[in-house]
This record gives structure tokens, sequence and C-alpha cells, in this order.
């Protein structure tokens, strides 16, 4: 563990976070959160807080972080897609092996209509991504 805490923290929440500025410059030697900002990663809003200014440093700050932020979500995003896959190899050997009459008339009509649905929007992206590729062919 680090003997120097960060300079800054971010209190992560829903669309962003709520930005402290860390001071443990004291008197008392104790840890000091003094909130600066407030930010929206969905619109890349950072606000300040109260009737602060922030600094280039507060901004340069936030922004990396949203940068961070931004790349460890989307990365989740496609972490969670891995996963349901997995899920779905596993949902088919429970269907295959254990699951019992009633368990089956509980699930049946709810995974059929979301797999049709995840099937229809997979087929009609990759579709779109081959007719993309293929102009991008006759075009260049």
């Amino acid at each position: 563990m680090s003997t120097e805490l960060p300079k800054y923290y971010f209190r992560v929440r829903d669309n962003g976070a709520f930005v402290f500025r860390v001071d443990t410059e004291s008197q008392q030697r104790r840890i000091e959160m003094d909130q600066i900002a407030v930010v929206n990663i969905r619109n890349g809003e950072i606000k300040a807080h109260g009737r602060r200014d922030l600094s280039e440093r507060d901004l340069d700050e936030i922004k990396h972080w949203i940068a961070e932020r931004t790349a460890l979500l989307a990365q989740r995003d496609v972490d969670d897609i891995h996963r349901a896959v997995d899920y779905l190899n596993t949902t088919t050997h429970w269907v295959q092996s254990r699951a019992s009459d009633e368990q089956l008339e509980d699930v049946t009509d709810r995974l059929l209509l979301a797999m049709h649905d995840l099937r229809s929007v997979l087929v009609r992206k990759k579709a779109d991504r081959l007719l993309k590729a293929a102009s991008k062919k006759t075009a260049g």
C-alpha cells in the first residue's frame, strides 16, 4: 500500500462521479476531502461544485479519470457479453440434462423470445457490417 494518498478522489455514481480534492496537510493530521466538481460521463459535463473555480490541473485530472473510466466501462461491457455467452452454454446444458418439465414451462417462452430478439439484432448488425465492408471494397 502506498504511503501517499492521491490528490483527487472520485466517488463513482451511476453516470459519473463526485470529485473531491484530498488534503492531508491539515493541522489535525486528518484527511480532508473537499468536493470540487460533479462529472457526468454520458455527456462529458464537468460542473464545478458550489462557487469553485476549477484549476487546469483539476480539469486535467478529471478528464484523465473520465477517459480511464470510459475505457473501463467499455471493457466491462464486453466482459459481461462473454459471460452471457458462457451462461447461454450453461443454460443449454441445464435444459438438456437437468431441467424438469415444470421448470421448462416456466422459462421456455421468455427464453425463446429473448433469443429470437437477440438473433434478429445480431443478424441485422452482421448484414450491415458486411454491406459496409463490401461497399468500401468497391469504392476503394
